[in-house]
């Protein structure tokens, strides 16, 4: 008697040929995530009673699981928490968070905070996630240039998603904002209010944000004639933006137009100036980036350069699900246009 051996049963790949649409969003409908539009899932829920697929519920629950975790990284040196106060100190990442947040609660989800601060912790963050079933990362790191972890978690096959290009090559997804636009918008400002000896207090040169920032504000004002732009780095925080004014002042006395790399150093050289009797904006006009709450905080309110971190956070938890969803996705990035919010200090 021959036997034949029984037909395969239908596959995610034969649900999404039926229906028309990738392999990931069958995925997604089958696993109840929920940002599917709804006439997608009705599609795709014809096509699964067409084929007569049923889901592997082994399968099905391990994926469930997995995607119900989702960790918030923050990989921060610990000299610089301790000092400083970190990124927790900064308005900024608040923002970031609430972005995120706005795109994962809607879907029942909600992300776990880590700190990492030392080689030790970021040695034992992959095996940690693993423990914890979280499956996604969404990365802040405070000094991408020197830190391992975007390559260290892309190896070990975790999707994840960085605020901010990463410092060293890593096939991982990104969002980010145009930095050096966003320093040109400043130099135009400056140069438009007839500010002829402009200095600038830069971010940390080992961030790519205070490389590109500094870079472009220097290209836009050597394209409005100005050969030389003192320059004093800082180091994103309000204590770096006091000491790094005190330095263009020692340097540049008569100075009459400032661009400093983040609101946070702003309000720390606002302070400065005023404690030596420069009046902002009539002896010296001044421009800061993020628009943070700190720059309506500062006194004049502060002129700055906005990036939309709501926004942006929201994208980098988009691109984390998305490779939840499909880990064969490649990587993406998105990079925002910023623009100049006019206030009183310039």
């Amino acid at each position: 008697m021959t036997t034949h051996p029984p037909s395969a049963p239908p596959t995610l790949e034969d649900v999404a040929r039926v229906a028309g649409v990738s392999r990931a969003t069958v995925s997604r409908v089958v696993n109840s995530v929920r940002n599917v539009d709804p006439k997608l899932r009705e599609t795709v829920e014809r096509a699964i009673a067409a084929t007569g697929y049923v889901p592997n519920r082994a399968a099905r629950s391990l994926v469930t699981r997995r995607t119900g975790g989702i960790a918030l990284v923050v990989s921060e040196p610990e000299r610089h928490i301790e000092a400083f106060g970190g990124v927790f100190g900064d308005p900024f990442f608040g923002r970031v968070v609430e972005g995120v947040v706005a795109h994962l609660r809607p879907q029942g989800l909600h992300p776990i905070l880590m700190l990492v601060d030392s080689d030790e912790e970021r040695e034992k963050l992959v095996p940690k996630l693993r423990q914890e079933q979280v499956s996604g990362v969404l990365l802040i790191s405070l000094h991408p240039a020197e830190d391992p972890l975007p390559r260290m978690l892309t190896d070990a096959g975790v999707p994840t998603a960085l605020f901010a290009r990463p410092g060293r090559p890593a096939p991982v997804s990104y969002v980010d904002v145009a930095h050096q636009d966003g320093a040109r918008l400043a130099a135009d400002r400056l140069v438009s209010r007839g500010c002829h000896r402009v200095a600038t207090i830069a971010g940390p040169a080992g961030t790519p944000a205070g490389q590109d920032r500094l870079a472009g504000f220097r290209d836009a004002m050597a394209r409005h004639g100005h050969a030389y732009v003192a320059v004093a780095e800082g180091d994103f925080t309000e204590h770096g933006g006091e000491r790094a004014m005190e330095r263009l002042l020692a340097e540049e006395p008569a100075l009459d137009g400032l661009f400093v790399a983040n609101d946070l150093m702003a309000y720390g050289a606002l302070t400065v100036l005023r404690e030596a009797g420069r009046r902002v904006p009539d002896d010296v006009a001044v421009i800061g980036f993020d628009d943070s709450r700190v720059a309506l905080s500062c006194r004049p309110r502060l002129t700055t350069v906005r990036q939309p971190v709501e926004e942006m956070g929201a994208a980098m938890a988009r691109m984390v699900l998305d490779r939840m969803a499909d880990p064969q996705r490649r990587a993406e990035s998105v990079i925002f246009d910023p623009e100049l919010v006019i206030r009183e200090s310039a």
